[in-house]
């Protein structure tokens, strides 16, 4: 990869933290072995229109500093292009990044960057719609509602999410719908459904990124101390240890329901979405870049060993 466009959402929680001059100087090093990088800081509003721009430009990569809802515009935008997309750790959850093997610090992120790797990975689709990491009905959209109420708190990013939680407990009651998983029909009493790209693990990172699967998990005990649970574990990644959670994979899920449309909670954003809501899987049909696995420490050797 000789040419390089980063964009950044200059409301990013690192670009807030760190200063926009800290961030660009630390991104100058992606330069590095003859690169040609342009690095744009834009407001969170011009990032669409940015993305899309990139996407058709003659760059090779398109790396994206924000949150997993600026990144799930770059992944749809490039999907099957063949170019390559480069993720940094900028949001409050960063799942997608995590799994490409990204440091939280801008400095290591940008060191992870160099070493990366192209790797062709899945993507979900909702409706056609492409997404990276996770969509949620129920609950999680209501979460996704809250956060945005609460966006900016004065408390900060990780209590923000926590009262946002708080919020979305509160608001969400119990609904009925029907589920199709590869064309088997069931009538589900939940309170949330969330249907993730490929296989979480309990510490939310997805062992592999090209198994070609859905997964469902679907909270069926709506009690009150059973809401406050499995939302719990739902966000601390104890739900497969939760009775009231069961979870199945499948390659197509059909999501009915009575009313004609539903909120929708897909990589973090809030969207409208018409009924019934087809899930479904585009197998490799994103290239990001890789980070390469933590090495091991290697084992101390002892002193009559060395001289052995």
């Amino acid at each position: 990869m000789r040419r390089i466009l980063v964009l950044l959402n200059e409301r990013a929680g690192t670009v807030v933290d760190r200063g926009p001059e800290a961030v660009t100087a630390a991104l100058a090093a992606l330069g590095e072995g003859g690169r040609a990088v342009d690095i744009r800081m834009l407001p969170p509003k011009a990032m669409p229109a940015a993305i899309a721009e990139g996407a058709r430009s003659s760059h090779d990569a398109l790396v994206v500093g924000g949150g997993d809802g600026s990144v799930n515009l770059a992944a749809s935008a490039l999907a099957g292009t063949g170019k390559v997309l480069g993720v940094l750790p900028f949001g409050t959850m960063n799942l997608f990044a995590r799994d490409l093997r990204m440091p939280a610090d801008i400095e290591g992120a940008v060191t992870a960057l160099q070493a990366a790797t192209p790797q062709a990975v899945d993507l979900a689709t909702l409706d056609g719609r492409p997404f990276h990491s996770l969509s949620g009905i129920g609950f999680f959209s209501q979460m996704a509602r809250a956060r945005e109420e609460t966006r900016g708190h004065p408390l900060g990013r990780f209590l923000g999410v926590a009262w946002a939680a708080l919020k979305a407990l509160r608001r969400t009651g119990k609904f009925r719908f029907e589920v199709a998983l590869d064309g088997r029909r069931e009538i589900v009493d939940a309170f949330a459904v969330l249907v993730t790209n490929n296989r979480f693990g309990v510490d939310w990172r997805r062992p592999r990124l090209d198994e070609g699967l859905l997964e469902v998990h679907i909270a069926e005990d709506a009690s009150t101390l059973g809401l406050a649970r499995a939302g719990a574990d739902l966000v601390t990644g104890g739900w497969r240890d939760n009775p009231g959670i069961r979870s199945t994979t499948a390659r197509e899920v059909t999501i009915s329901h009575v009313r004609r449309r539903a909120w929708t909670a897909t990589d973090g954003e809030l969207i409208r979405a018409d009924v019934p809501l087809h899930y479904g899987v585009a197998p490799k049909s994103l290239t990001v870049l890789m980070a390469p696995p933590e090495e091991a420490p290697a084992p101390a050797v002892r002193p009559a060993e060395a001289e052995a």
